[in-house]
């Protein structure tokens, strides 16, 4: 059985949690059954000094209203036919979050090809909105705890080397598109973009 983390270890400053988060896996369990992957792309969204966080000059509205809550609970939200899936972070009423960008498939790989209608696994989760639609995971994890299943953290191992970079689609937000608040495993084959 996969052992979800500890909640402690989402209290850190929201930039560290972003590379921690790298080589741990996220997991979804279903009526026991399995599918997870190796998380290889996150970015941070720093709250109300960032223009590209949703929750930008502390915006609170009723989709970002979980990021105001504790550390390590799931924001969730839909862009375009997309759920995406965020990790929040930050302490309580400081709304920030980190973005799951891409993961390396691990288990369940025949049921996310049929997710995602037999796409090649290079193509099955490197992206966001691919990355939820492999796994089943839906709006439904709004405010749940990624420290407890169904959709949940777990221990992986740590990357041997991180690269850092801008943030990607959102080239409408000034200075804070340039920030480099992107963060994957070198070298993985699964990142969203090289």
């Amino acid at each position: 059985m996969i052992t979800p983390i500890n909640q402690s270890f989402f209290n850190k400053p929201t930039l560290q949690l972003s590379k921690d988060l790298l080589g741990c896996r996220l997991v979804h369990l279903m009526d026991n059954f399995v599918i997870s992957g190796i998380i290889v792309e996150t970015e941070a969204y720093m709250g109300p000094v960032d223009r590209a966080a949703h929750s930008f000059q502390n915006r609170r509205t009723k989709r970002t209203e979980i990021m105001y809550h504790e550390a390590g609970l799931i924001y969730t939200y839909q862009m375009h036919t997309h759920t995406l899936i965020n990790i929040v972070s930050g302490n309580i009423d400081c709304p920030e979050a980190v973005l799951i960008r891409a993961i390396e498939p691990i288990d369940g790989i025949d049921y996310m090809i049929k997710m995602r209608n037999n796409q090649p696994i290079s193509n099955l989760t490197n992206g966001p909105g691919k990355l939820t639609k492999a796994m089943n995971i839906t709006m439904s994890s709004y405010g749940q705890k990624s420290w407890e299943p169904p959709v949940f953290i777990a221990e992986g191992s740590k990357p041997h080397a991180i690269s850092s970079g801008p943030r990607i689609g959102i080239e409408n937000t000034g200075e804070a598109r340039d920030y480099p608040w992107r963060f994957w495993i070198t070298d993985n084959p699964f990142i969203s973009r090289k």
